[in-house]
């Protein structure tokens, strides 16, 4: 559909049914979890393993096509472990699988189908036991990654640094830079003393947020009808 038809009571209602499944599903899979949790399509976020932690006004866009995955692997001499920082933001397809520690930065962005992976899984020599090649991934504060990004074992990305789209990142990537390409390289140098606006500012009071979300729904849905929106899902046609 072109067009959203939905009554705001149809959508308020689907929203409370996103809520409840959030808070009593899906947020007891994660060890810690900070307030403000907010998940598109929960019923299709993938978490396999302990020690995954999520900070505050985490928000999470998941897709039953196109699902976000974490991923905590363990073995004799190691065990994964996921922290996401406060405000970020996760999009569909995102894949974050650990084997020894991935950190990401409060205000952080993830575009979608991003990879980041903090293992090789697997030796070049010895393709038999897993686990052998890790080492941490660290991202620092407002970080945006963009789609389908790669993400390599070992890897410190400093804060306010924009991976390209499509890039893969193998080496460290300082502060304040645009890096792109396969490997990715800087090609842009970003002004650290001009002011930068992050997700921080959005939720500073996030009952206000949300509010706001909310009454942004009613103004764009609140003259559907129910007798339009059935008309629309039964006899769809070309202004729908």
């Amino acid at each position: 559909m072109r067009k959203n038809n939905r009554p705001y009571a149809l959508k308020w209602l689907s929203n409370r049914i996103v809520r409840f499944y959030t808070r009593h599903f899906l947020k007891p899979q994660f060890d810690t979890c900070g307030r403000g949790l907010q998940v598109v399509s929960p019923w299709s976020v993938s978490v396999f393993g302990s020690r995954i932690h999520l900070g505050r006004c985490v928000h999470i866009i998941s897709a039953r096509n196109n699902p976000v995955q974490f991923t905590c692997w363990s073995g004799k001499q190691s065990q994964g472990e996921i922290h996401v920082g406060d405000n970020v933001l996760i999009s569909p397809g995102a894949r974050i699988a650990s084997n020894v520690g991935i950190r990401i930065g409060d205000n952080s962005m993830l575009a979608a189908n991003v990879y980041i992976s903090d293992s090789d899984w697997h030796g070049l020599y010895n393709r038999t036991r897993p686990f052998r090649c890790s080492k941490p991934v660290t991202l620092g504060n407002n970080v945006w990654i963009g789609d389908s990004a790669i993400v390599c074992k070992g890897v410190t990305i400093g804060d306010n640094s924009v991976v390209g789209a499509g890039s893969v990142v193998a080496k460290d990537v300082p502060a304040n830079v645009v890096v792109a390409g396969n490997p990715a390289k800087v090609v842009k140098s970003l002004n650290p003393n001009r002011k930068m606006l992050t997700r921080a500012s959005l939720f500073r009071n996030p009952e206000h947020y949300y509010r706001n979300q909310d009454q942004l729904d009613k103004y764009v849905m609140g003259d559907n009808g129910w007798w339009n929106w059935l008309r629309s899902v039964f006899f769809p046609n070309q202004r729908d």
